[in-house]
């Protein structure tokens, strides 16, 4: 596995496609949820990507402090459905947060969580801090790393 961190001026159009492609694999078409990906927050995120024989197999966006939240945060987690029970989940999760320690000091770290993967970020030392809400048809939970 190859994991790369670049800022959004910094991708090539080739890694860009790769992003929204593994995302609306997963997001879109896997998770029957059509919904409006780009955010405004990509321009301002890290782009943090695990590439296996040059396919991008996982990915998270790391964002900086007081954009989704007070807290750095880490979204769009997402591993392609052929690398699935590989490890590389619990690995993207790892890298990011030492990456986001790295990029923005040791602090807290919130994320919106599908309520499904509840106990694999709890694997993680997150804690869930708020009610379910939904988000796009799905149930989410806010959770925090502390």
């Amino acid at each position: 596995m190859n994991w790369v961190l670049k800022k959004f001026d910094a991708l090539t159009p080739s890694e860009l496609y790769a992003i929204i492609q593994l995302r609306n694999e997963v997001f879109v078409v896997e998770q029957h949820c059509v919904y409006q990906d780009a955010d405004n927050k990509d321009r301002w995120a890290y782009h943090y990507m695990g590439w296996k024989d040059n396919k991008l197999v996982a990915y998270t966006r790391l964002l900086p402090p007081g954009l989704s939240y007070n807290e750095p945060s880490i979204g769009r987690v997402v591993t392609s459905p052929a690398a699935r029970k590989s490890g590389f989940g619990r690995e993207l999760m790892k890298n990011s947060i030492d990456t986001i320690y790295s990029l923005f000091g040791k602090q807290p770290i919130r994320i919106g969580a599908q309520l499904y993967l509840k106990n694999f970020y709890a694997s993680l030392g997150f804690q869930q801090t708020g009610d379910i809400y939904l988000e796009d048809g799905i149930e989410h939970i806010e959770m925090i790393l502390s």
